[in-house]
Order: structure tokens, then C-alpha cells, then sequence
């Protein structure tokens, strides 16, 4: 049994050790995690469990059992907030430009407005709504009659978005005039106005399982759909169809297409992801029109009424006693079938209607023989003919308690929703080619392309997956985001330390050049690592002939047989400081008398990680960068 089989019996709960994970964090933390969809969700953890160095699930759960430091750290990284002033410029053009003033027609000149930014990350979205609100409204009036409620479940960005303050690359988006007009310097960082920040409430609010802010007349969740899965993401909206008034809009980010939720929001611009609610009549509302409906028909005489609806109705409608005798048809049937007056009170079977459009005769001797209604359904190739006409046909019996009195016959003429069906066939049919086409370079989805022209229910769950992939793709574009943003401020610390190590260097390099003496330092392994202005100057090797070579291997006037010995004893740690004189030549060939001064370069003397040869004249002798000596 493997180390991590021997630790899940420890957490609570059932299933993968992903599973566990997150039943942990619900449990511990309250955070439910269970509606974000997995692969991205994996993703992220995986990062966080590299950083500390930690292989599966199951010691992560120990890790966060030990260290509570670590949740906030996870929550940051699961969290992505990646947000910015007017992102996607051309859909805030047109949210401003067409869906404001519908609003604001809609609501009336006096009526409060409320706003309800969904997953409003640091805050840029939701102060970019108010700045549209007030450019339309004007700020008096938008301090009077708007409320912005912005809710995120990330109290570390909640806390960011409450302060209002932001720096010069964070507002680069806004056009200067709207800069200007509603954001304030305050040292190197601008804040919003804060006359304007007064309509605005931050709040916590998490979507999967907190209660939603009701009467919004806007909402907008941009870009956080995409992270849950289908059931959740189905739960979220129903919650914002209840938010939502029957006049509001509902404004998403643009790889978030609600295509399998049609019931719930019709798209307004679909291209620029403005939704609008689907009503529904309430069940209050359904009883009373029927009952309504029920108390002005008592008030008719009953008979009159169904005759002049039997004669009036759309569908044709014929009534058989229980002999096959044509007794009524009413007037959409004479004029369908041609029929006449003196039609009535023959035989069905002597009737043309009797086998065209369909043939009545079996089936109405069904009808009788077991009592129940028959419904007859048009062939899926009778409407290909231009002319040809398409009838659903009913054929209900008609009883006195156990005697038959005859049977009534309803044609439907369906010709028009067949021939709207076999278009909309088309439709799908070039609709999944064009799928096709968009993702021909998607490996994963071309096998599912390939279903999709099969079936029109294959087609609907393509297209709710080529949605979950365009919101894959959307929250790795915004995971890339936020790691470039990290390399950047990396980059910068590099580029910082870069100069810094160059001055020193220079520094450095100054310092041995005016010291006057030859400065040689070799590494453990006696490899030239530093040789100083002078060094060239009296040996005549130039630094880069002699870095990375071994002090030995130098072809030097320096006798360094001497200093051998007292060098490795420098090395080793067991001298700190060593001094020999040398008879040596320098690179004129004249004979100098030289004292070479080694000291050791480490952290002590069990950690000597090189040396320092000091190489300089005795008194007397000379040492001049044009060859004369001091004599």
C-alpha cells in the first residue's frame, strides 16, 4: 500500500482525491468548489501544490491541516482575478450607445436604478459601469437615483475594489476626458471620486449557493460563468432571471453565449453578449385569467357559443354519427375539402375526405372499436411538393354514457411549421458546417463536429461544448495573463539587480585598479577568476587571456612553484594568510623582487571557496606601467 492510500482514510468524505480536496476546503472553509469545472480547477491546485513542494492531493490536505497560511494563498491562486477599465471596449460602446437608453426610457425619469455586478474581481468593471451611468445620467443624478451593488466571493479583492484606488497602468484604458473628470491624484496612484463611491455597496456574495440581490434593472457577471460547470452554471442564471426585473438586461463576457438556456434570457445582441429576461406569467396570474375567462362564458348562451366556435374555428372539423354519416363540417373544412350543404348526410366513405389527405375509414373504425381518440401524423416527406398541404388529424369518439353517438374529426393544417421544420433542418445542417469550419484546427472537438450534423439533439450538446471550451480557452488566457504579469514584476527585479551587480562591478573593478598592486583571484580549483589592470600591465597576459585558466598553466615571469605549497594551505583553510618573496622578470625581462601576499575568500575557514594573490614590489625594486623601474 502506497503512502498516499494509507492517508485518505484520515479526511473525510468519498471519491478521487481531488474530490476529498475539495470536500476538505468546503468543510474547513465554507468554500464549495465542487460547481468549478475540473480541468481548470486542476490546473490551478497543481500550481499552488508545486510552490510548496507537495506530489498529491492527499498530503495537500495534510500540508493545509498544518500551515493555515496556505488557504488564502490557494484562494488567490483558484480566484483569478483578471479584470481591467472597459474591457472589451466595443461592447461597453454599445452597451452605452443601445442598451442605456432603452433603460432609461424603460424605468421612467424619476425611478431609482440598480446595478448588480456580478464576480466584480478588484473593481474595474463595476467602476467602469458607474462611469457609463453618469456620463448618461449625469452625476446629480446618478448620486440620487443609482445604487451598484458589487459582489465577489475573494475578500482580498473585495478589500482592493472598496479602496477605489488604482495606479497609472491600471487606468491606461480610460479615455483621458473620463480620467479627468471622475478619478482624483492622490500621489502615484488615482482614486474615484469619492462623492460617486457613495452609491456603491461591496459585498461578499458567493453565487453558487448565497441568495441573489433582487429588483437589478442591470447585471453584469462578465467572464465568471465560464469558470463552473453546465449544472452550475444553469443554477447561477436562475438565480439572475429571479434578480432581474422584466425590463433589465443581463450583460456577460463574451465567451459566455447562454445558447442551451433560451427559456431563461433572449439574446439582445448576441455578438456583444446583452441578454434580456424571458417573462413568465405566474401561476396567480394563469388562475385568474382562467377564471376570468370561466365567469364571461357562463354569462353566454352556452349553445350559441359552440356552434359559432365549432363554425368558426381555424382547424377544419367535421362531425360522423355512429354510422359514417357526414352530419356538420364547419366552414374551414368546406372551403379546405370542398365540401357543400348537400354533402351532409352522405356516407363518409362516399366522400373524397374519406382517403385524401388521409385515409379516415380504418381509422375511424378504430376510433369506435376501442373507444379512444386516434391521432394521425403526417408522413416527414409530405410537404416537399410546392403545393402539397400537411394536416394532423384527431379522430375522437363521442359517447352517451355506453352508447356511441359518432365521432369528430379536427384536421390541423401543419404545412407551415413542416416546411418552417425542414428549413430549420437546413439551418442546423449549415449551422454545423460553419462549426466545422470555425474548428477545424481544434483536434479535440472534431470528432464531435463530425456528430454534430447527425441529429438535432447532437447538435445542441456540441454547441454547449464548443461554449465550455471557449471558456476554457478564456480562463487560460486569463491564467496567461496573470503569470505574464508575474514574470513582468520578475523581469523587473532582474533587470534591477543587473544594474546594481554592474555598478558593483565597476565599483569593484575601480578599486582593484587603483589599489596599485597586481590582484589575482583563483576559485578552488586555482582557475583565474579576477586579474586586475595591473596584473596585465606587469606580466603582460590580458584578463581575458587568463580568466578560466589554471594559475600553473600561466606562461608568467612569476616562479610559481613557491607559491604552491603556501596556496594550498590557504585552500585547505589551514592559513588564513600567507606571504612569499620572489625573485621574478615582469614583461620588459628587467629582474624584480616581488612579495606575494595570499589570503583566503570564503565564508570561514571550513567554507574557502578561493584565494586572493597580492603580488607587489619590495622596496626598492620597480613597478612602473612603461617598464623603467624606480632605481
Amino acid at each position: 500500500m502506497t503512502e498516499h492510500a494509507e492517508r485518505q482514510p484520515s479526511h473525510p468524505g468519498t471519491g478521487t482525491p481531488l474530490e476529498i480536496l475539495i470536500a476538505h476546503l468546503k468543510r474547513t472553509r465554507g468554500f464549495d468548489l465542487s460547481g468549478y469545472k475540473r480541468p481548470s480547477l486542476e490546473r490551478r491546485i497543481r500550481k499552488r501544490m508545486d510552490a510548496v513542494g507537495v506530489d498529491d492531493y492527499g498530503a495537500y490536505v495534510d500540508y493545509l491541516e498544518v500551515n493555515q497560511d496556505e488557504f488564502p494563498a490557494l484562494f488567490d491562486v483558484i480566484l483569478i482575478n483578471v479584470t481591467g477599465f472597459f474591457r472589451d471596449a466595443a461592447s461597453w460602446d454599445y452597451y452605452a450607445g443601445e442598451i442605456l437608453p432603452r433603460l432609461l426610457e424603460a424605468v421612467g425619469p424619476d425611478d431609482p436604478i440598480r446595478v448588480w455586478c456580478a464576480g466584480c474581481a478588484s473593481g474595474e468593471e463595476t467602476y467602469t459601469m458607474a462611469m457609463v451611468l453618469a456620463e448618461a445620467l449625469g452625476a446629480e443624478a446618478f448620486m440620487e437615483r443609482v445604487k451598484i451593488y458589487a459582489t465577489e466571493v475573494d475578500e482580498d479583492a473585495l478589500n482592493q475594489a472598496r479602496q477605489a484606488s488604482y495606479s497609472a497602468e491600471d487606468v491606461e484604458p480610460i479615455p483621458q476626458g473620463l480620467l479627468e473628470r471622475y478619478f482624483d491624484q492622490s500621489g502615484e496612484r488615482l482614486t474615484f471620486r469619492k462623492d460617486l463611491r457613495r452609491s456603491m455597496i461591496f459585498g461578499r456574495n458567493d453565487l453558487t449557493q448565497d441568495a441573489p440581490i433582487s429588483r437589478i434593472d442591470l447585471l453584469t457577471c462578465r467572464n465568471t460563468l465560464m469558470y463552473f460547470n453546465a449544472e452550475t452554471q444553469a443554477r447561477i442564471l436562475g438565480r439572475f432571471h429571479f434578480a432581474l426585473n422584466p425590463w433589465g438586461y443581463l450583460f456577460l463576457g463574451r465567451s459566455e453565449m447562454l445558447i442551451s438556456h433560451s427559456d431563461l434570457f433572449r439574446p439582445v445582441n448576441l455578438k456583444r453578449r446583452v441578454f434580456t429576461k424571458v417573462v413568465r406569467a405566474s401561476m396567480r396570474e394563469r388562475f385568474t385569467a382562467l377564471a376570468n375567462a370561466t365567469r364571461e362564458v357562463a354569462e353566454e348562451p352556452i349553445l350559441e357559443i359552440r356552434d359559432g366556435a365549432f363554425e368558426t374555428s381555424k382547424s377544419a372539423q367535421i362531425a360522423i354519427d355512429a354510422d359514417g354519416v357526414l352530419v356538420l363540417a364547419n366552414a374551414q373544412a368546406r372551403s379546405t375539402f370542398g365540401l357543400s350543404t348537400a354533402d351532409l348526410g352522405r356516407p363518409l366513405k362516399d366522400l373524397e375526405i374519406s382517403y385524401r389527405p388521409v385515409d379516415l375509414r380504418s381509422n375511424l373504425e378504430l376510433a369506435f372499436n376501442e373507444r379512444r381518440t386516434v391521432s394521425l401524423t403526417p408522413e416527414p416527406k409530405a410537404a416537399t411538393l410546392p403545393d402539397a398541404r400537411v394536416f394532423e388529424v384527431q379522430i375522437t369518439p363521442l359517447h352517451s354514457g355506453e352508447q356511441l353517438l359518432g365521432a369528430t374529426i379536427v384536421f390541423d393544417d401543419v404545412t407551415r411549421q413542416r416546411r418552417l421544420e425542414d428549413e430549420l433542418i437546413t439551418c442546423r445542417r449549415e449551422l454545423d458546417s460553419a462549426h466545422e469550419e470555425l474548428q477545424s484546427t481544434v483536434e479535440e472537438l472534431e470528432t464531435t463536429n463530425e456528430e454534430l450534423q447527425s441529429t438535432n439533439e447532437e447538435l445542441e450538446t456540441t454547441n454547449e461544448e464548443l461554449q465550455s471550451a471557449n471558456e476554457e480557452l478564456e480562463t487560460m488566457n486569463e491564467e496567461l495573463q496573470s503569470t505574464n504579469e508575474e514574470l513582468e514584476t520578475i523581469n523587473d527585479e532582474v533587470r534591477r539587480r543587473s544594474l546594481e551587480l554592474n555598478e558593483i562591478n565597476a565599483f569593484l573593478e575601480t578599486i582593484l585598479s587603483s589599489m596599485g598592486v597586481a590582484v589575482i583571484v583563483i576559485d578552488r580549483d586555482q582557475r583565474v577568476q579576477i586579474w586586475n589592470a595591473e596584473s596585465t600591465e606587469f606580466w603582460g597576459v590580458r584578463s581575458d587571456e587568463a580568466h578560466g585558466q589554471h594559475l600553473f598553466g600561466l606562461d608568467i615571469g612569476l616562479p610559481l612553484d613557491r607559491v604552491r605549497t603556501p596556496l594550498r594551505r590557504v585552500l585547505a583553510g589551514t592559513d588564513d594568510r600567507a606571504e612569499v618573496q620572489l625573485e621574478a622578470l615582469n614583461r620588459r625581462g628587467r629582474q624584480v623582487r616581488l612579495n606575494v601576499t595570499l589570503l583566503g575568500v570564503g565564508l570561514g575557514p571550513d567554507d574557502v571557496r578561493g584565494a586572493i594573490l597580492l603580488t607587489a614590489p619590495v622596496d626598492g625594486d620597480g613597478w612602473s606601467g612603461d617598464g623603467t623601474d624606480g632605481n
